[in-house]
This record gives C-alpha cells, structure tokens and sequence, in this order.
C-alpha cells in the first residue's frame, strides 16, 4: 500500500512554529545487528536492544506526533497497543496495519513507493550496489524484489532470509542529519562518514522521485564539492566539504545557523552559505564552530530552542571568551574548550561579517531583534549548569530537544538536572505515557498543551547518542511571525 499523497510545499521559518508535518524514520532490524566490534566504525556508542527501543520508547514518539499532527489516525489506537499484534504493527512500516500518515513520515514508506518504478528500482539498486561492491547477480536479485521488501533491505542490509549482504545504517533514525527545510528550500547533506553514505543515497533518491515532493523538487539544493577538492593533498576531513543536517538550523525567516563541527567543515559550511546566498533563500548565515569533538558531534547537541525568548544550551561552551579564573590551578592549566568556539555572522549583501561574543549575545539578538520576543530572555542551561551534571547530561541529550510548537519540548527522562532547571522556569513536566493517557481519557487535548517539557523513555534511545531533534526532518511549520 502506498501512502496516499496530498500537494503541500514544505515550509519552515523557524525551530519553533507549530509542527505540521516531518519526516521519521522507526527503528529498523539492522540496528539489532550492531555488534561491539563494529559499532564505532558505524558512528553508534553501543548496541542496542531493537524489541525495547520500538515497543517501549520509539512508539510512544510515533503516537505522540499523530496526536499532535494527525490525530484522525490514532483515533482508537493507544488503548492495549501492546497487546494486540494489529496494534504494534501501526507503528511497523511495511506491514498491512501501518498507518501510512502523510503528516509522520516515515522514510522506509516513501522508499517502498518509488521502488515501485522500474526505472528508479534499476537505478537505485545498481547505485546501492556499486557504493557497497556487491556482485551483479545480487543486484539482479535485489531488482527482482517486491517494492517493500527491497525497501526494508535497502535500509538494514538483510535480505528475506536473513542473510546480510551489507552493513546497517543504524543512524537512519536521526533523519535530521538527512536535509533540512529552509523556508521553502530543501538542502540535502553530504554526509562526513562513509557509514552515512547510503542514507545519503536513498534520501536523494526518494527527494526527486516520489510524488509528495513533486512540487518541491525544483527548490531542493545539493552541495558540491569545492573547485578542485580533487588536487589537494590527503583525504583528511577538514579538506573536504561535508555538511550534516544537526549543524543546520533555519532559526528565523531570514537565518540560518550553520556549526563547525566534527561533522560539518568550513568548505561543508562555506558551500551551503553560497547556495543559500545565490538562491536568495535568508539574507543571513551565522557559522558557529564549535570544538571538533565526539561529545559535541553537531550544532544541535549543544543548543536549541524552546520559545521565542528561551533557549536550552551547554554553558560551558557558550562564549568565545575565556573565562574569568578564580582558582590558582584555572591559570596553569589551559582551557579545553573556550578557544574553539567562535561565531560569526554573514551577510548576503555583502556588509562585513559580525562577531558573537557568546551564544547568549546571538540568541539574545534573534529573539529580540528577529522573532520580536518582548518577554526577558531566559536560557535553560545543560544538567543546571553544574558539573558534572552539565556533561553528562548534554552528553544523553539534554540539549537535544524538539519543539511540537513553541514552549512545547519533547526531551529525556534521565537528564534529573536539566529537567529541574526547566520547572524552575515555571515548565510542566510530564511523561509521555500520562500524556497520552490523558489524550486518550479526554482530559486534555494537544492545543491546550503549553509550556511543556515531554519526558520520554531513553533506556535505549539515548545509547545512540542522539535526541528527538536529531530524530525529525521538519517538512512544514506554521509561520513563527
């Protein structure tokens, strides 16, 4: 069954308007196939149990954003969802029961659709196989596939039987690394990691081929490679122009923040600055680098937004300045960290570039100058910014966090501090599961939800290292201002 299609543009100004439609992706089986061995080479912390990270934690996030997005289709389906075969199978693409919604997307569907065509289905099983160095017999078998089942072993590397005849793409959840949304342009990645290169692959494919996207392919942007990345010396990273979609935030109608990264280079950042620029898309582009570190990984892991004048971040990196020592040991030993960041904002008509002191100064100016906030500035820091609550918890997410609509986050129920931090900032906290129990008794309705913090399970989740930021590729918003 294909999803039936509805023409929409995609349309997103900012990281807090409410949510009207993005793209998942539910964990698949290959990564229930991770292995200790391997799962450094494929950008994962630790491997995961598949069965507790669906049924107990990914779900509840799929049944959340259809009550917020389209409730019309999980209408009847909360109450002994774990119960009943029929119910779980809702949440599993490629089943009979799935519930092919067009507001949650989820990737493998709209993969499973295209393959429908013999054309791309040629096409994109001898691109596949060429990138991963599999015989022609087997990518005469692929092709022979029914749409579904080459979609599902597109993704986990499995064939019907079991048999794996590629590695997983285990970071195939964290769809946001995929593109991002920029008012109504769609700017794909280009991935720093050759574990991430098939995702790559599939999303382009999918982007200009599948219906949904027909109104939009026009406006979708790729970014090149520099002129002559071929003639310098070495392979190394920093040479390179990578860009993942973590470091990518469309932050107002007219800017984009773009992070310096472990994943995301100058020549990454500097490329989408010129597409943006050249296409007339913002009228400004703030580069953050941030330190070229395993903790940090992407923008979004450091900071993001919760309401126009609050944000949620990791103090410890927030200003470009050194701190001030207090201590004898502060002046022998050398900061880690401060030194490596810096921020600094361009401009499309060309004026000098303007630098930030600190995240604060940026954030300060966005929400007042560029979303109108009226309210004083609040920001949430990581774990109640005291050490090593900070760390750790930025380290499982703290600062991952992603917004239904404005002041309406959905985050960890294991970072204990920076949950405190939120409540003292007057925020609810609840669990997802009474939530939707309440959903479902008629309490309370998704509308009437306000300044929230959404706890969600993260026994298995979190040991990818990601958060539900990285976990959605906004699609629509409504308009911020």
């Amino acid at each position: 069954m294909t999803m039936p299609i509805s023409n929409f543009k995609v349309q997103v100004n900012s990281e807090i308007g409410t949510l009207k439609r993005l793209l998942i992706h539910s964990p698949d089986s290959g990564l229930g196939k991770v292995v200790p061995s391997k799962a450094q080479d494929w950008l994962f912390e630790d491997i995961v149990h598949l069965e507790t990270m669906r049924k107990d934690e990914y779900d509840y996030y799929v049944k959340l954003l259809l009550y917020f997005l389209d409730p019309e289709k999980i209408a009847n389906k909360i109450k002994g969802i774990d119960a009943e075969v029929a119910q779980r199978n809702f949440y599993k693409p490629g089943k009979a029961e799935f519930h092919h919604s067009d507001k949650v997307i989820e990737l493998q569907q709209l993969l499973a659709d295209i393959l429908t065509d013999d054309i791309v289905r040629k096409k994109l099983a001898a691109s596949i196989c060429a990138i991963e160095g599999c015989s022609y017999k087997l990518q005469l078998e692929l092709i022979a596939y029914a749409p579904e089942e080459l979609a599902k072993t597109l993704i986990s590397g499995s064939l019907s039987d079991g048999r794996m005849i590629f590695a997983p793409v285990p970071n195939l959840i964290f769809t946001r690394d995929l593109g991002t949304t920029i008012n109504n342009y769609i700017l794909l990645n280009k991935p720093a990691k050759k574990a991430r290169v098939r995702e790559s692959l599939l999303m382009r494919y999918i982007f200009f081929n599948h219906p949904l996207f027909k109104e939009n392919q026009a406006r979708i942007l790729e970014i090149p490679d520099s002129e002559f990345h071929f003639l310098r010396p070495g392979e190394e990273l920093e040479n390179r122009t990578t860009i993942e979609g973590g470091d990518v935030m469309m932050i107002s109608p007219q800017h984009v923040l773009i992070g310096v990264s472990e994943r995301t280079t100058p020549y990454g950042a500097h490329e989408a600055m010129k597409l943006l620029f050249e296409h007339n898309v913002v009228e400004k582009v703030t580069i953050v680098r941030i330190p070229i570190k395993r903790d940090f990984m992407h923008l979004d892991t450091v900071f993001t937004m919760v309401k126009k004048n609050m944000w949620v971040l990791l103090q410890s990196i927030a200003s470009v300045t050194e701190q001030k020592f207090q201590n004898p040991i502060d002046f022998l030993v050398k900061p880690e960290i401060k030194e490596q960041t810096e921020i600094i904002q361009f401009y499309k008509n060309g004026q000098s570039p303007k630098h930030f002191q600190s995240m604060e100064e940026l954030f300060t100016e966005i929400s007042t100058q560029e979303l109108g906030a009226t309210e004083p500035m609040e920001f949430i820091y990581s774990g109640l910014n005291e050490f090593p609550f900070d760390s750790r918890e930025q380290w499982t997410d703290s600062c991952n966090l992603l917004a239904l609509k404005e002041g309406v986050v959905l985050g960890y129920d294991r970072n204990d501090k920076t949950i405190e931090a939120f409540q003292a900032k007057g925020f609810k906290v609840i669990s997802v599961k009474d939530l939707l129990a309440d959903f479902e008794a008629g309490k309370i309705s998704p509308k009437d939800v306000k300044d929230t913090l959404i706890l969600m399970p993260s026994a298995e989740l979190s040991r990818a290292r990601g958060g539900f930021h990285c976990m959605s590729f906004p699609l629509e918003r409504a308009a911020i201002i």
